[in-house]
């Protein structure tokens, strides 16, 4: 487990990584994937909410559920879409 030397708003973080699982996901027969690399411990917090499958697998990317891959579009959009 990673330490931080930094508070964090840990809610934030989670809605910041989603988002961010947005912009490496594709679709692999059907279902949502997305490269997993970032904090363990938001990794897994995402799990815990059932937004993502289980992290800690050999497999080197994550299964967006059905409502993580809604939120994690809608959070990309919210924070990361230009805007023309």
């Amino acid at each position: 487990m990673q330490t931080t030397l930094i508070e964090y708003d840990t809610e934030k973080a989670d809605e910041m990584a989603l988002a961010l699982l947005h912009l490496a996901s594709f679709e692999d027969h059907g279902v949502v994937r997305a490269w997993k690399g970032l904090d363990w411990d938001i990794m897994n917090r995402l799990h815990e909410k059932g937004l993502i499958s289980d992290p800690k697998s050999k497999a080197k990317s994550v299964c967006l559920t059905v409502e993580g891959a809604k939120l994690s579009r809608t959070l990309f959009e919210k924070y990361l879409h230009r805007k023309s």
